[in-house]
């Protein structure tokens, strides 16, 4: 009856507010296509990055052809043995790791003169004894093209070169892959029919060049730039991305497409379903996000310039002078521009109006290397509807009941809230979020219908009590009544660890107990298990499979330390077994062993099932790997076997290596560890152990059978001591092919 008179009393205000939530969020999807929100959400991101405060990146240093050196070495542009002098300068007496030029060199250069001689000598001057000689004596001082070009050859140097609808000029570079590469798809990318590149003696003495040419906005501030634009048949990159693969020492640059064509919604193909770029390094693949038109957000750091504290700027008069210390150059990313005013090298951007287009590059190239790009993820759309349902459920309903001094308090938190949320979302996890619907809503819900929305939570909270009770710790359910918003059964990828229990030799222990004696013994058995799993340290129990129990960890409560409390979840089961043991033997039962496997990985979890039953559970490949790793553990004779993966996202735990494998159906190989106990708790005996056994391992490896024999014989006798004493004498018989990787092949499941 309460909530009927609240209702009657309130449910103008409650109506109107539902109302203007459902405006906002259809807004927030976009169906209403507001170009003003657009331009707010854009003047709203730029007030975003203009708050951060940057840190000065020793990585990457400008040399700009400032006014200094406009006034000591002369008017631009320079001389190409100028050119040539500086990048011998940066390559040779710096060692710089790469050269990335924010400039083009579509045309010979004049400036020595030795053009106008030769044709003179070979015209008018014809007749003048010797002068032929002597101009072809001095061709190799006065042709400054070829003096630059013999500079650059052979040094990681990348030239910059701009696109065009006029004309085709100059050498285009090798491209980062063609319109065959995309298997029949149709990418959406910035094309160009021309371009003004460079001389074809300076493109092939260089090792690459990209794109430098900026694409603004409609109000003429830059805020994103195409890592690749098609020209032709073909996909070039651009300076940033060209400059970074060098100092990478990329092999190649392709494309990832997220989806198959054919589950691909309509406007997905109108790119292809295109959302990564792979730039394949030595160290392994780097994956830069890319929006429509293979455009990436630019995250500019610092105002810019000399003084914006995010780069480091060098006068390229003073690299020439050699005055510029040696720590400061040697080892960076050197990208070669202009502050200088009369040469307009100069962009718009969200942080300065005035700011250096060369530092663009140099922000782009700082995302490629620490593998952060403040992008739109795919989840964005869902994110924001769901921030501004919330809101409207949350706030409306909590205005509508509150005084006005309460009123005051409330919509101040709810803009404080909104906007710290979507700052750490960006600052975190680099997700750039549209804010202007939530912001512009804010007010509007003093009249929302939150009142609705209290009663809403609170039952979701209770069938989040119902759903999960079963599943998660008691006080973990209550947590989550208490905020249901965050927590949810619908389906989701998550980087999680699961872990795979099972009592080895079951089979045969069935057959020496009665029914009886054999349900009290699997019942004290997964009791034991589920309270060290669940209650000892915050695991979700998924199901129980005859003898078998599947765990995992980071949902639907997200934990940070998944794989650390899922590898003490382990050995608690493993101290709990030998707990049981003790009864069972007091009973003559058969005694109790059982083998865990565990793995760290990104994996779906959500409520999963038919319609007649359903389960919330976790699926995909490093869930099928945790299943392998349990059933390995038989073969290495072990209790524990966890991937590399959880390994190294639990580093406080003593860690025995166990070995290298490849599982049927994988080409990439796994090293597979046995957790003993915390780091803290291993004594100085038990980690010379397992740098013993690590060395065994390096041995084999490397093929050393005699030296691994001599470590492993003194290596107490267990279960992985007989393994590897019969694959050294399998090894010695049948000596293994020189392209062995050292990696154990397991055929089956």
């Amino acid at each position: 009856m309460r909530w009927l008179a609240v209702l009657k009393k309130h449910g103008a205000r409650l109506l109107l507010g539902a109302l203007l939530t459902m405006l906002a969020a259809c807004a927030s999807i976009g169906l209403f296509g507001v170009d003003t929100l657009g331009r707010l959400d854009a003047m709203l991101g730029d007030m975003r990055m203009r708050a951060e405060v940057p840190q000065l990146d020793k990585r990457i240093v400008i040399v700009d052809i400032d006014e200094k050196s406009l006034n000591q070495i002369g008017r631009y542009p320079w001389g190409r043995d100028v050119q040539a002098r500086l990048v011998t300068q940066l390559t040779g007496h710096y060692g710089v790791a790469a050269v990335g030029f924010d400039i083009s060199f579509p045309e010979p250069d004049s400036s020595s003169g030795y053009g106008v001689l030769a044709d003179l000598a070979k015209g008018e001057l014809a007749g003048v004894p010797g002068l032929s000689e002597q101009l072809e004596r001095l061709k190799p001082q006065m042709d400054y093209d070829a003096l630059f070009a013999e500079a650059m050859r052979g040094q990681p140097v990348v030239l910059g070169y701009s696109v065009s609808d006029r004309q085709k000029k100059g050498m285009l570079p090798k491209p980062a892959f063609s319109v065959l590469d995309l298997n029949g798809r149709t990418v959406t990318a910035f094309t160009s029919p021309g371009y003004a590149a460079n001389l074809a003696q300076l493109q092939q003495a260089a090792q690459g060049a990209g794109i430098f040419t900026a694409l603004t906005d409609r109000d003429g501030v830059l805020r994103s730039s195409t890592l690749l634009a098609r020209i032709g048949d073909a996909y070039y990159p651009s300076l940033s991305l060209a400059t970074a693969s060098v100092y990478l020492k990329a092999r190649a640059i392709a494309p990832v497409f997220g989806q198959t064509a054919d589950t691909l919604s309509e406007a997905e193909r109108e790119h292809g379903g295109l959302d990564r770029i792979a730039v394949f390094t030595p160290r392994g693949r780097l994956d830069i996000p890319v929006g429509e038109a293979l455009t990436t957000t630019i995250e500019f750091r610092g105002k810019g310039g000399p003084d914006g504290g995010a780069f480091r700027y060098v006068s390229a008069a003073d690299v020439l002078m050699g005055t510029v210390p040696t720590d400061v150059l040697h080892g960076a990313i050197v990208l070669v521009g202009t502050t200088a005013a009369g040469l307009n090298d100069i962009r718009a951007t969200p942080v300065n109006a005035e700011f250096p287009g060369v530092e663009v590059h140099a922000n782009l190239i700082k995302s490629i290397l620490d593998g952060h790009f403040k992008s739109r993820p795919d989840y964005a759309l869902a994110i924001e509807f769901g921030q501004v349902v919330l809101l409207g459920l949350l706030l409306g309903g909590a205005l509508a009941l509150a005084t006005p001094a309460a009123a005051v308090l409330l919509a101040g938190a709810a803009l404080a809230g909104a906007l710290g949320l979507n700052w750490c979302l960006y600052r975190y996890f680099d997700a750039a979020l549209d804010v202007a619907v939530l912001l512009l809503l804010i007010a509007a819900l003093f009249v929302a219908n939150l009142a609705w929305g209290y009663f809403f939570e609170v039952r979701k909270g209770r069938a989040l009590v119902a759903r999960f009770g079963q599943y998660v710790a008691p006080e973990l359910v209550a947590q989550m009544a208490d905020n249901p918003g965050r927590y949810s059964m619908d389906g989701e990828s998550r980087e999680l660890t699961v872990l795979f229990a099972d009592v080895r030799g079951f089979t045969a222990i069935s057959e020496q107990m009665t029914p009886q004696q054999l349900r009290e013994y699997i019942n004290l058995y997964l009791t034991a298990m589920s309270e060290d799993i669940r209650d000892s340290h915050g695991g979700t129990l998924d199901k129980y499979i005859g003898d078998a129990v599947m765990a995992f960890w980071g949902a639907p409560v997200a934990f940070p330390d998944h794989a650390g409390r899922a590898v003490a979840s382990a050995l608690l089961m493993q101290r709990s077994a030998g707990r049981l043991n003790q009864q069972f033997q007091a009973r003559g039962w058969p005694a109790l062993q059982i083998g865990i496997g565990l793995n760290s990985g990104l994996m779906h979890v959500g409520d999963m099932g038919s319609r007649i039953r359903r389960a919330y559970t976790v699926m995909g490949d490093a869930v099928n790997l945790g299943a392998r790793l349990e059933g390995m553990t038989k073969v290495y004779g072990v209790g524990i076997a966890v991937s590399e993966f959880t390994r190294a996202q639990a580093p406080q735990f003593a860690y025995r290596e166990l070995d290298r494998v490849r599982v049927k159906g994988k080409t990439e190989p796994v090293a597979i560890f046995e957790p003993r106990c915390l780091l803290a708790e291993a004594d100085a005996g038990e980690l010379a152990l397992l740098a013993r056994w690590s060395r065994v391992l390096e041995l084999l490896r490397a093929l050393d059978w005699d030296g691994a024999e001599a470590i492993l014989s003194e290596l107490p006798d267990d279960g992985l001591r007989r393994l590897y004493a019969g694959r050294l004498r399998q090894y010695r018989a049948t000596p293994p092919g020189e392209d062995w990787d050292g990696v154990t092949n397991f055929e089956t499941k």
